[in-house]
């Protein structure tokens, strides 16, 4: 095949030719990126917890008036009682937040007190002797919280723990060249808090990309929160009681005690449904993306063959002429199939400047991670194939024209 005469007929289609290059590289610029940041979306919802989500629920508990903090801690202590003596309960804590909630609860941490910009901002959580346990964490250094070490903190009371369990992601960020167990740091505190125990993975509370510099780094504090005004109780079940458990829970907190509020909307969740709300607008942007991403394709199929029918119908005589010199079928389907190749190739030229183009500016202004190059080389074989495949029905019927096209009248 020739590629001069190929080359000839499309300077004579300038604008047909220039517009279906254009809609194809400004095809493979939007798509290349709109599969990355689907990619980055669903890495992002699959982000492990470290927690047992398959067994735990959340509740949500307010009380109606306010008590002091020993009256809170002692309503604290029954409300455990109960919800640990239903039938399938593995274990009980409480605390001031859960991961994967949506919004976190963090500190500033720095290596030493006068230490300006923080090394960490991590994720904080209170529990007690049983929160390790109940939420299923893998405690792969040190050990737990023993219940001495426990202490309680009422409304707008400050305590200054001495000792926190952290996670492996936050061991490897503060001492990055040595063992973390028995080290010091601060938490936005005056004494140092000291390394007793590592966990494998604990995810944050916050899910949104402000915190992404400092995923999976959090902590875990030997405090009570023995706040009247809201309390979470993280309830563990055995396999397999998880319906049943959270059906009885308000039942029973309610029987143990009336004045109390739990949202029936979101005071009573599964992990299931915390890890759904948490990422909803991650999934939302992945299901945009991938709308955008079939719609361009489909159009810039539908370009290539409206195109390219329209050159069928304008050169049947031609098309004639060459069938009755000895043109086969192959050779004329041949023909535009090389042809549509050399208008992808030069829109997928531009398109590869105008996908590197348009990532740099996602990058300065939305922080979108860099581009790697296998997206836009996985871009450009799905724009190759689609428009192979969307010119071969039209140039299928040009290798059917007869040569009895070549005798009627231009």
């Amino acid at each position: 095949m020739h590629i001069q005469p190929i080359l000839a007929a499309l300077r004579r289609h300038k604008a047909g030719t220039v517009l279906i290059a254009l809609q194809i590289a400004l095809t493979l610029a939007i798509v290349c990126n709109a599969l990355f940041i689907i990619n980055q979306r669903l890495a992002h919802i699959d982000e492990p917890s470290g927690v047992d989500e398959a067994n735990l629920f959340v509740i949500a508990n307010q009380w109606g008036e306010q008590y002091s903090t020993q009256e809170a801690v002692e309503r604290i202590e029954q409300d455990l009682v109960t919800l640990r003596q239903l039938p399938g309960v593995q274990d009980v804590t409480s605390s001031n937040n859960y991961p994967i909630r949506g919004i976190s609860n963090d500190n500033f941490i720095t290596m030493t007190p006068d230490q300006r910009a923080p090394t960490s901002d991590a994720a904080y959580y209170m529990g007690d002797a049983n929160f390790v346990r109940t939420l299923g964490l893998k405690l792969i250094a040190g050990r737990d919280f023993r219940p001495e070490e426990v202490q309680n903190q009422g409304l707008r009371q400050t305590v200054d723990p001495s000792v926190a369990i952290i996670s492996k992601a936050m061991a490897t960020k503060l001492f990055p060249n040595s063992d973390a167990l028995g080290k010091h740091f601060y938490a936005m505190t005056p004494n140092p808090i000291t390394v007793i125990g590592i966990v494998d993975v604990l995810h944050r509370g916050d899910v949104s990309t402000w915190s992404a510099p400092y995923i999976g780094e959090s902590m875990i504090v030997p405090v009570r929160p023995a706040d009247p005004y809201g309390i979470y109780y993280i309830v563990r079940t055995k396999p397999g009681q998880l319906a049943a458990a959270m059906r009885a829970a308000p039942k029973a907190l309610y029987a143990e005690n009336r004045m109390r509020m739990i949202d029936p909307k979101d005071g009573l969740l599964s992990f299931a449904q915390v890890r759904h709300r948490a990422f909803e607008s991650d999934r939302g942007m992945a299901i945009l993306m991938s709308i955008i991403c079939i719609v361009l394709l489909a159009i810039t199929a539908a370009g290539i063959i409206g195109l390219t029918s329209f050159w069928v119908g304008q050169r049947r005589r031609q098309i004639g002429v060459r069938r009755a010199l000895g043109a086969t079928h192959r050779d004329i389907m041949q023909y535009f199939m090389t042809e549509n190749l050399l208008i992808s190739l030069g829109g997928l030229a531009i398109g590869v400047v105008l996908a590197f183009g348009l990532n740099l500016w996602l990058h300065i202004h939305l922080e979108l991670k860099v581009l790697p190059l296998t997206y836009v080389l996985g871009g450009t074989v799905i724009l190759l194939l689609l428009g192979q495949g969307a010119v071969f029905a039209p140039a299928l019927r040009a290798s059917r024209v007869p040569p009895i096209e070549a005798t009627r009248p231009a």
